[in-house]
C-alpha cells in the first residue's frame, strides 16, 4: 500500500499536506500529495509502500499537529450503489486479502456535506460488520489490538477503504473529540482547554496534575472562559485582563483579577502551578512569553495557544517551537512539548509544556 488517507480541518488541506510530507522526510519517505481546499482530506503517495508503512508503524502519531488521523489507503475509491453498498466492500478487501480487523469505522470529512452521512455510517455500520466477519475479514470478537479498517465515505456513492494500527492512531471516531458546551461556562472558548486538558494529561495524572487547590494563572482571561476550567477543577486563579470577568467566575472566590497587561504581569510567589494563555497576539511573542514564565520558575505546566496567520501556518508553527526550544536549551532547561490543531481551535494550534 502506498497510499496514506489523512483527515484534518477543512481549509487546513495545504498544512496537512506540508506536515505529512516534512516528517515523512526526514525518515527517507518521499512522495507527493493529492488535495482539494475545504475537502478535509489530502492522501499522500509514496514512491515506496514499504517505507510508508514503516513510517507509519514507527514515527509517533502523537507528534503531529495538523493530522487528525492517518491510515494505509486499500485499493481504489469505490462506487457505493445505493442498491448494495457492501458488496464492493467486501470485492475489494477479499481481493486485497485483507483480515485480521480487529474494528470498523465508518467515518466522513468534517465537512457540512460529510456531516449529512452520519446517519447513514451508523445504518450501515452493522450490517458491515457483520457481513466482514462472515467473510473472515474480520475477527469474530472485537478487538483493539488489531489493525483498525476506515471507510472513509466521501458520499454516499463514493468511498475509499483504509487501514491504520491501533496502538499509532487516533481512537476518536473521524479523529475528532467531541465536546458539550456547558451552560454556565462564560464563553465557548472553554471547550478548547478542556479538550486541551483530555488531549495532553492522561487521566490516572488528573489527580496530580489537575489537582484541587493547585495555583493558576490564566494571562487574557476575559470574559473568563479558560478560567472557568480551572475554577471547576478547584483551582485558586490569578485571571490576567484589561477587560471585565463573568461575575459568576468572582463570586466563587477563587478568582483574583487584575487588570494588566499580561505581558507585563509577574507572579508575586513561587507558587503557580499552571499558566494558561489564550491572548490574540502574534504566536512568537506570545512564545517567548511563556519561555520566560517557565524558565523563571514561574509555572511548572503552560497550555496556550498560537494564534497562526494566513499563509505558511504549519511553517510558523514550526518556527515559533524552534526559537522556543532554543531559548530553552541555552537556558539548560529540558521542556516536554505537545501541540494539536484541536477539534475545538479554529485558526490556532494549542500547545502543551510540562518541565522534563
Amino acid at each position: 500500500m502506498k497510499q496514506l488517507l489523512m483527515y484534518c480541518r477543512s481549509g487546513f488541506e495545504k498544512e496537512c499536506a506540508a506536515e505529512i510530507q516534512d516528517k515523512a522526510g526526514q525518515h527517507g519517505v518521499f512522495g507527493f500529495c493529492k488535495l482539494k481546499a475545504n475537502d478535509a482530506f489530502v492522501i499522500f503517495e509514496a514512491y515506496d509502500g514499504d517505507a510508508l508503512d514503516r513510517f507509519l508503524i514507527d514515527f509517533p502519531f502523537s507528534k503531529l499537529i495538523f493530522i487528525r488521523q492517518w491510515a494505509l489507503v486499500i485499493g481504489d475509491w469505490l462506487e457505493l450503489p445505493s442498491t448494495d453498498r457492501i458488496a464492493p466492500v467486501l470485492e475489494t478487501l477479499l481481493g486485497a486479502e485483507v483480515s485480521g480487523i480487529g474494528e470498523l469505522r465508518i467515518e466522513y470529512p468534517d465537512t457540512n456535506d460529510g456531516k449529512e452521512l452520519s446517519t447513514l455510517a451508523r445504518k450501515l455500520t452493522v450490517p458491515l460488520r457483520q457481513s466482514l466477519r462472515q467473510a473472515g475479514v474480520m475477527l469474530k470478537k472485537e478487538n483493539l489490538r488489531a489493525p483498525v479498517l476506515h471507510l472513509f465515505m466521501q458520499s454516499g456513492q463514493k468511498a475509499l477503504l483504509a487501514m491504520s494500527y491501533p496502538e499509532n492512531n487516533n481512537s476518536l471516531e473521524n479523529g475528532i473529540r467531541r465536546l458539550k458546551f456547558p451552560s454556565e461556562a462564560p464563553s465557548r472558548s472553554t471547550l478548547k482547554l478542556e479538550e486541551a486538558f483530555l488531549e495532553f494529561i492522561p487521566r490516572d495524572e488528573w489527580d496530580t496534575r489537575l489537582a484541587s487547590g493547585m495555583r493558576a494563572v490564566d494571562l487574557g482571561a476575559c470574559p473568563g472562559g479558560w478560567t472557568y476550567q480551572l475554577v471547576k477543577r478547584s483551582m485558586m486563579v490569578v485571571a490576567i485582563d484589561n477587560g471585565a470577568m463573568a461575575e459568576s467566575l468572582m463570586n466563587t472566590g477563587q478568582v483574583k483579577h487584575f487588570m494588566v497587561d499580561g505581558f507585563k504581569y509577574k507572579p508575586e510567589k513561587f507558587n503557580v502551578y499552571w499558566l494558561v494563555c489564550d491572548m490574540i497576539e502574534k504566536p512568537q511573542r506570545v512564545g517567548q512569553l511563556i519561555c520566560d514564565w517557565l524558565i523563571n520558575g514561574w509555572c511548572q505546566e503552560s497550555i496556550f495557544n498560537l494564534k497562526l496567520p494566513m499563509k505558511k501556518r504549519y511553517e510558523t508553527v514550526q518556527e515559533v517551537l524552534a526559537e522556543m526550544q532554543q531559548r530553552f536549551d541555552e537556558a539548560g532547561l529540558k521542556v516536554k512539548f505537545q501541540v494539536r490543531h484541536l477539534f475545538h481551535d479554529r485558526e490556532e494550534v494549542t500547545v502543551h509544556l510540562c518541565k522534563a
